[in-house]
């Protein structure tokens, strides 16, 4: 697949991103609507989400990319793929995701994924991660009981405080208290994988809304 090249970076609380998104007619996206979702928030190049929207046909896969570029790639090889039951939208996640998941049918939202997010390593930075107490919250809301939310990240600080905002918050329970030694979803993102190649360790953790 070619490379679109695009800024690394982009700070989620500059003007730019500041406007919600407009949610689409989702009966004009998906298929078979009915169809449970799963959530991935910064899919990047989307590729994952390609391959399981391949392997998990009876599922509907959504995902959300605040660099403009890679959403437009990612939707041309959904396209191409032809596969009726994958999207892809250019937003802010943190002032999109609510009106996004209001828009959808009732208790679809079943499962959610962030992965590798941003470190955002500058302390003064911290503040763009995307797992934020607001974020965990609004997810909370919509996720149906039972419903799973999977992280992961090859730096463990981010990875600790990704889990300690969930942990924080009632509806969620973690599913152990070490990090799991395999993913249990059936499709590695790249970066995993390269991660992996490379003998590197992945800090994942797995939470069931109660």
């Amino acid at each position: 697949m070619p490379v679109v090249r695009v800024r690394q970076h982009v700070n989620p609380l500059s003007q730019k991103y500041q406007q919600p998104v407009e949610p689409p007619d989702w009966s004009q996206v998906y298929a078979d609507l009915a169809q449970p979702l799963h959530l991935d928030i910064g899919c990047g190049r989307g590729v994952f989400l390609l391959e399981m929207a391949r392997v998990e046909p009876a599922w509907n896969f959504l995902g959300l990319e605040i660099r403009e570029p890679l959403v437009q790639q990612a939707l041309q090889w959904r396209d191409e793929a032809a596969l009726a039951n994958l999207h892809y939208i250019f937003c802010n996640a943190s002032n999109s995701l609510e009106p996004i998941l209001r828009s959808l049918p009732p208790a679809s939202l079943q499962r959610v994924s962030i992965q590798f997010p941003d470190p955002r390593f500058k302390k003064r930075h911290q503040k763009r991660r995307v797992v934020q107490p607001g974020m965990v919250a609004i997810l909370a809301k919509y996720l149906t009981v039972g419903g799973g939310v999977f992280l992961q990240s090859d730096v463990e600080a981010v990875a600790v405080e990704m889990g300690d905002r969930f942990q924080e918050h009632p509806a969620f329970q973690r599913q152990s208290a070490e990090w799991l030694s395999h993913n249990p979803l059936p499709v590695a993102t790249e970066r995993e994988q390269s991660t992996l190649s490379r003998n590197e360790p992945v800090f994942r953790a797995l939470f069931t809304k109660v």
